[in-house]
Formats: C-alpha cells, structure tokens, sequence
C-alpha cells in the first residue's frame, strides 16, 4: 500500500508566513529606486572607515 497517497489533499505550503520588512514594491524599498554605483560606492567606503575608526579605537 502506498500510504503517501492516503488522506486528504494538502493545501499549498508555498505561501509566506510573514511579509518582508524590505519587500519589493514596498513603501521602504519601492520600484525603481536604485541608488547609482557612485553612491553605493561612497556608502561602502563611509563604512570602511567606521570600521578602522571603531577597531583603532579598542
């Protein structure tokens, strides 16, 4: 007997549990909205030296 088929049908798992704080479309991270290579690259760099500044500062 093949006993995964017995039972009734089970309804569909794919559906999320929860919606993304960041989903696309999102009022936070809307369509099309897409900082520019120059910006991300100034945001990267800001970070970098947060980070030296923290670790030199222990």
């Amino acid at each position: 007997m093949d006993y995964g088929k017995a039972g009734s049908v089970k309804t569909g798992k794919a559906a999320p549990r929860h919606s993304e704080h960041n989903a696309k479309g999102s009022e936070k991270n809307p369509y099309g909205d897409r900082a520019t290579k120059a910006e991300l690259l100034a945001r990267m760099k800001a970070a970098a030296e947060a980070k030296k500044a923290k670790k030199t500062q222990d």
